[in-house]
């Protein structure tokens, strides 16, 4: 049986009550626009500083669309050949973009003294299902070719995102693993992704009131037009055997915490070696609510030394 009154962190409860006294509409009931305007106005007072790097570089890639536009960050200016991480930001498919996720991609970049490339693949309603997906294949792919624009020597790759974009970092793995790219996939950090189509358990539970809410979520797949039962869609109907090792987070009061918590399981059957971490009493966006919510930043860096870990078997 769900929990009737599940456990809120102090922090959060602040945050949450902030927005409720804010009262404002939904995302989904403001122009598109405005939408995005207002998700990059969000992250400008609630997330935490970014980090200054040594390298903060604007690129763009061959897509199937048009160029992509992507961004290097690294605390080092130069470095030898190594992993690289591919960031593709959350946003529902919808909103979002490289500014949205800048503070978060310095971080990444400081604590895993890592080149991090991050995508801003096309949005919905202008470009439904698949295009997110297929950008994100393309500059991953590319990326693995270590270009000579990247200036890196890429021998593996990482891929990461948040929400939609933890539901890429699953997808484009899945991709390169029926299709293999230059250089392999060595682990995926899916962040509270989107990964199958259900819209019980704790879709229903944190339906309002918790950030994310199941109405915006509506929206954002009326918008991308995903089809059921194809796992570029949906990655719970992917072949999971081909997994690369996973570090899996959910937050306890996350309309999608369910569909983590299925794809966690689902990995664990085919034998995937995964670190799940479900961080408790904590809402969906968390990873850019680092200024309003400090707390969440710990989550975060619990998230990069599970990276750390995971970094260390396979090189072992």
């Amino acid at each position: 049986m769900a929990d009737t009154q599940p456990y809120v962190r102090p922090d959060v409860k602040a945050i949450l009550d902030a927005l409720a006294a804010m009262a404002g509409p939904e995302m989904s009931e403001m122009p598109l626009a405005e939408a995005r305007g207002s998700y990059l106005a969000m992250g400008a007072m609630l997330e935490a500083d970014a980090v200054p790097l040594a390298l903060i570089k604007d690129l763009t890639c061959p897509g199937p669309g048009g160029d992509i536009p992507l961004r290097l960050y690294d605390a080092r200016a130069e470095r030898g050949p190594g992993p690289v991480i591919m960031f593709y930001h959350g946003g529902g498919f919808v909103i979002g973009d490289l500014d949205t996720h800048h503070a978060l991609c310095t971080e990444i970049a400081a604590a895993m003294d890592l080149p991090v490339v991050a995508v801003h693949y096309r949005l919905a309603p202008e470009a439904p299902y698949p295009a997110a997906a297929d950008d994100c294949e393309a500059a991953t792919r590319w990326v693995a070719e270590s270009p000579a624009d990247l200036g890196r020597g890429v021998t593996g790759l990482i891929t990461i995102g948040d929400s939609a974009g933890g539901h890429l970092a699953i997808v484009v793995p899945q991709a390169l693993a029926a299709k293999a790219a230059a250089v392999p996939v060595i682990m995926q950090v899916p962040i509270y992704p989107a990964t199958d189509e259900s819209s019980d358990g704790s879709m229903q539970q944190f339906a309002e009131g918790f950030v994310l809410t199941k109405k915006t979520m509506d929206w954002f797949m009326d918008c991308y037009a995903p089809v059921a039962g194809e796992a570029r869609a949906y990655p719970i109907h992917g072949n999971h055997a081909a997994s690369p090792p996973t570090v899996l987070t959910t937050a306890g009061l996350d309309p999608l915490r369910d569909q983590g918590r299925r794809y966690g399981a689902a990995l664990i059957q085919a034998g995937v070696e995964c670190h799940y971490m479900e961080m408790k009493g904590i809402v969906h966006g968390f990873v850019n609510l680092r200024k309003a919510v400090p707390s969440a930043q710990a989550d975060t860096h619990a998230i990069f030394k599970a990276m750390k870990l995971m970094l260390e078997r396979i090189s072992a």
